[in-house]
């Protein structure tokens, strides 16, 4: 009986290990856990603000918006979508930079769609100096109807084609971000996704464009998780009723995060759940470009920062 009793006792004594491991086992993911929903839910987005969307407006009265929007940097567009990027050669870089720190504003990025993304090195140098980590966003160039191993094959030569702009950002400590752009090798979902994969270069990766993807909130988030830290830079614009043509005002706006349909609640919870650290830009396209997006700017602040709020309450 003394045998059965030990043998019992045994028995129980494992049972009781297994259930105190999986207790602490269970209370250390539930930690773990907690951990990372705190972090998630103290995270905010680092917002750029797009000099595009005050137009033709000078610099000088678009940085003191810049706080005002809760961003910290800048994002200078160039004609046909704004003069501020050509500021730089009027002003001249000392002015520039004079500016900047006047109002507290770093500069985040250069929009560089007329340069392309094989003529960067001057545009890397520049804005290397005048800011540190500047995000260069362009389009790709390629077959945009490739598909399968030939779309594969497409994105590797593009790479290869890159190599001047990524040694030019790696050199400058700059970032160059290729925006998922319509009618561009990089516009698809597969693309975004094989393009992340065969990037070796931490300076180089994807700035993510709803607007130009399946509206899909669900589909976006996905990206953007796939992508992980080859995603560099998110337009937070959706599709709306299109930028092409010229539309009622309240119809042109509906690219605006919070007025059209898009649900941006999986791209931002999954954006927290990563920490992105990138720039995120309210952004939309007027008809015609070069025009701000309302008629001053102080109706523009106030626009960005409905769909700021909108955002935020995601």
């Amino acid at each position: 009986m003394s045998f059965l009793r030990r043998d019992r006792d045994a028995i129980l004594s494992r049972r009781q290990a297994l259930k105190a491991t999986a207790v602490t086992a269970a209370a250390t993911v539930g930690g773990w856990q907690s951990e990372m929903q705190a972090a998630a839910d103290s995270w905010q987005p680092a917002y750029i603000l797009a000099s595009a969307m005050y137009g033709n407006f000078p610099l000088a009265e678009i940085l003191p918006e810049v706080a005002k929007t809760g961003a910290a940097s800048i994002d200078l567009w160039p004609k046909p979508h704004g003069t501020q990027r050509e500021e730089i050669d009027t002003l001249g870089e000392a002015k520039v930079r004079a500016l900047l720190a006047e109002h507290g504003v770093t500069l985040g990025g250069i929009a560089c769609y007329r340069l392309g993304p094989f003529n960067l090195a001057d545009e890397f140098a520049l804005a290397g100096r005048l800011g540190e980590g500047v995000v260069l966003v362009t389009g790709a160039r390629g077959d945009a109807k490739a598909t399968g191993t030939a779309l594969k094959a497409e994105i590797k030569r593009f790479l290869e084609k890159l190599r001047p702009s990524i040694a030019a950002a790696e050199e400058t400590g700059g970032v160059l971000a290729i925006e998922n752009h319509s009618n561009s090798l990089i516009n698809s979902p597969d693309s975004i996704r094989w393009f992340g994969e065969l990037v070796t270069s931490d300076r180089v990766g994807v700035a993510l464009a709803p607007h130009h993807l399946p509206q899909n909130g669900e589909l976006v988030a996905s990206l953007a998780r796939e992508l992980g830290p080859r995603l560099k830079f998110v337009y937070a614009q959706q599709h709306g009723k299109g930028s092409k043509e010229k539309l009622p005002k309240q119809d042109e706006l509906l690219q605006l995060p919070g007025r059209g349909p898009l649900d941006f609640g999986p791209l931002m919870r999954q954006l927290a759940e990563m920490r992105f650290a990138g720039p995120v830009e309210i952004f939309m396209h007027p008809v015609p470009r070069g025009v701000p997006i309302l008629d001053t700017v102080p109706a523009v602040t106030a626009e960005i920062n409905r769909a700021r709020a909108y955002l935020h309450e995601l």
